[in-house]
């Protein structure tokens, strides 16, 4: 069952942030406002955008499926922070938080086993 659910996060999550990763890198309009409205410029757009796209890439290789999950989350948290005390949105902050748990919880799935030295694929 573990392994499913692991699955289901694994695919799920790579197809959204493969396709979040991409909206801010291709500049579609409501990625380039965002990124205007918090203030940091827009290289910070496209270097969100290329460690969510790569993080999303990473979840499908079985050796960095946890790093990169953990990479995700930690994107997710300043997300969070950010719709929070810059942006003011907290229905967007909710979603973020939400999918920081979801990575957390891949993170969690397919963390390295130490006792057999083999990680969990």
């Amino acid at each position: 069952m573990k392994n499913v659910i692991g699955w289901i996060l694994t695919i799920v999550l790579a197809l959204l942030f493969t396709f979040v990763g991409g909206m801010k890198l291709i500049g579609v309009a409501g990625a380039v406002k965002e990124f205007e409205m918090i203030g940091f410029g827009q290289w910070f757009r496209f270097v969100t955008g290329t460690l969510e796209v790569m993080g999303a890439i990473g979840l499908l290789i079985p050796g960095s499926r946890f790093w990169a999950a953990l990479q995700i989350a930690v994107i997710m948290l300043g997300a969070t922070l950010i719709n929070v005390f810059v942006l003011h949105v907290g229905g967007l902050a909710r979603v973020t938080a939400v999918l920081m748990a979801l990575a957390l919880a891949l993170a969690w799935i397919r963390r390295p086993v130490h006792q057999s030295g083999r990680e969990n694929s």
